[in-house]
């Protein structure tokens, strides 16, 4: 795409002002998983290293625009970034109405940009005063490239030069490698809770893929749509006729959807809920299913064998109880062993790579959620959309 690059640019002297994704999980002002900061600083140090004067905001949560909280405070990401940077680190609050003096060298944090009023909606206003304090603007925030907001859009419109960071630059480039020139065979693995999430990524990836594998509540609605008992499980009604004409579009371009054959049933959602493994024709109207069944999940391992390109997003059961982890278990390790380009995304695609140890394995992920799936439907997103424009 063209787009300027951060590390194309002369950066010493300048005023570099970086939207990086500092979104991480926060409890008790402890964080929890740091991993999207962690990807966030090689833009960062880059433009230290080259002399630049750093500026890095962030949104973290979901504050009411306008009203401090200390909840969605960026100050326990401005002590990590303390513990991990041989630079000077500040944060300044009020960065939008006060002024503040920075050197070559030095890093200020600006405090949660959606504390700002007008942020979400692009404020012209706010944007230009975004603008008014940077001469270059870097986008390196790919979990919110599908966001029109004032940090990510606004201010790359008025700055004087806005490019990527390294870290968009790397999605960018996975995401390319793994959607529009892929390898084949070619296969998709979408899990999740609810087909009317992905409807539309479901039905982007059908056009494309060789096989498209389904996992957790979605699993459900396509078993209904092939006429089988998911007794009371999670499954949408009214989008089996959708799930249908995926199955069907699959089919008549000689691609499949693998056969799910059996499934592991609870009674309920319980972490101590006795599993038990069915032949999905052998389902109750009392039984919810969980996980797919071995037999299902050596077929999806055989299609992860024979592939080239493999996106996933979403496991294939409730893998945060043991005893209904054994498919998304299994699979990640097939994912993790195969020679295949892998590109993983999505929050709880990441929770399972963590839980079974496997980051080293996966060729790429994705630090974004939204703006993964989006590209992937094909939709332009508006961050790409102004830096093409600014090129």
């Amino acid at each position: 795409m063209n787009i300027k690059r951060l590390v194309d640019l002369d950066l010493k002297g300048k005023r570099v002002f970086i939207r990086s994704d500092l979104n991480v999980p926060i409890q008790n002002g402890k964080i929890t998983s740091p991993k999207r900061i962690l990807a966030s600083i090689p833009t960062i140090e880059f433009a230290l290293q080259k002399g630049a004067s750093v500026m890095v905001t962030s949104h973290l949560g979901r504050p009411e625009e306008g009203k401090y909280s200390s909840d969605d405070s960026l100050k326990p990401i401005v002590d990590f970034l303390k513990n991990h940077l041989k630079y000077p680190v500040h944060l300044v609050s009020d960065w939008v109405n006060s002024s503040f003096d920075i050197a070559p060298g030095q890093l200020m944090v600006l405090e949660n940009c959606r504390f700002n009023m007008g942020e979400k909606k692009n404020d012209e206003a706010l944007a230009k005063k975004y603008a008014s304090l940077t001469d270059i603007f870097v986008m390196d925030a790919f979990g919110t490239a599908h966001r029109k907001e004032a940090s990510t859009y606004g201010i790359a419109e008025y700055a004087e030069t806005a490019c990527a960071g390294i870290l968009f630059v790397a999605e960018l480039e996975a995401l390319e490698k793994a959607l529009l020139e892929p390898s084949r065979p070619m296969i998709a693995i979408v899990g999740g809770s609810k087909v009317s999430s992905k409807l539309s990524i479901l039905d982007t990836l059908s056009d494309k893929v060789d096989q498209l594998i389904v996992g957790g509540g979605i699993a459900n609605t396509f078993i209904k749509a092939m006429g089988f008992e998911v007794g009371s499980s999670m499954y949408e009604e009214d989008l089996v006729p959708a799930a249908r004409k995926i199955i069907d579009k699959l089919e008549k371009r000689g691609a499949s959807l693998p056969l799910i054959s059996d499934v592991v049933c609870g009674k309920k959602f319980d972490a101590k809920e006795v599993a038990v493994t069915k032949n999905i024709k052998d389902v109750h109207k009392d039984d919810m299913i969980f996980d797919l069944g071995k037999n299902s999940v050596d077929e999806i391992v055989k299609c992860i064998h024979n592939a080239k390109t493999i996106i996933w997003n979403g496991p294939v059961g409730v893998f945060e109880f043991d005893q209904f982890a054994k498919g998304t278990e299994t699979m990640t390790h097939a994912i993790a062993n195969s020679e295949a380009f892998s590109l993983a995304g999505g929050g709880d695609t990441i929770a399972a790579i963590e839980k079974f140890n496997v980051a080293k394995d996966i060729s790429y992920i994705s630090t974004a959620g939204g703006a993964f799936l989006e590209f992937a439907e094909g939709k332009k997103l508006p961050a790409i959309e102004i830096l093409e424009r600014r090129f």
